[in-house]
């Protein structure tokens, strides 16, 4: 099981998740994706998890617990909408239902580690510390990255959870100067290696394409062929 977080919003998360759920499924696993909290998004609305099913493929078993259609934190969005708000034990119960009959579940969610479920200051923090596993953060690729990276892994050791990895949920096509600096450095801020780098508009890809650029994307821990050094290394010969 992996919890998958971000640095912010529209960092990538659902690319990312989409991406480890690929190559899962291309290695005959049974994937399963839950996304606690859905928000910005109406009733019979696509949401993240439509995204995953189709870039992923049809095999992946995906679950949402709760829908906000108001674009805010879960936790402001149900008190707008009247709805029942999200306990950590909650999703916690779902995901483990998941992975009882997958061998690999993924836990989205919404914003960053931080980001209130409920009024009693809940997350996913709480989500990943009940559930005892791994944090993969999305980031981003340029200026500013290194801070909020270095916050979220800060925060997540705080509370004694276990930081993965790193993967930048977007990369450029013309990466500037600190986007290549931030290969070397985003590995030093999170405390953990750089697990992948995922071109920017992936999700417009064909499922066999986003397949191969997910397998070229993210590490062999996920099952693809990602190696820093090799990455950063074409990349500063290109500048």
């Amino acid at each position: 099981m992996l919890v998958i977080t971000g640095t912010g919003t529209g960092v990538g998360k659902t690319i990312t998740t989409a991406a480890i759920a690929a190559l899962a499924l291309g290695q005959r696993q049974r994937v399963a994706v839950l996304k606690p909290a859905q928000t910005g998004v109406d009733p019979g609305e696509p949401g993240d998890l439509a995204e995953v099913e189709r870039l992923a493929g049809p095999g992946v078993t995906t679950r949402e617990l709760r829908r906000y259609p108001d674009p805010l934190s879960p936790e402001a969005a149900a008190r707008r909408s009247g709805q029942p708000v999200l306990g950590p034990a909650e999703i916690a119960s779902a995901a483990g239902e998941l992975n009882a009959g997958h061998e690999l579940t993924l836990v989205e969610g919404a914003g960053g580690l931080l980001v209130r479920f409920g009024p009693d200051g809940s997350g996913l923090a709480d989500v990943a510390w009940a559930l005892g596993a791994p944090l993969v953060v999305v980031a981003e690729a340029g200026l500013g990255t290194l801070n909020a990276t270095a916050l979220t892994a800060e925060v997540a050791t705080r509370r004694g959870l276990n930081v993965a990895g790193v993967v930048i949920g977007s990369w450029p096509a013309v990466p500037d100067l600190a986007a290549v600096e931030n290969l070397r450095d985003l590995p030093e801020a999170a405390g953990a290696p750089l697990l992948g780098v995922l071109p920017g508009g992936l999700g417009e890809a064909d499922r066999d394409t986003f397949a191969e650029r997910a397998r070229h994307g993210l590490s062999p821990w996920f099952g693809g062929e990602f190696d820093p050094e090799t990455f950063a290394g074409s990349v500063s010969a290109q500048k």
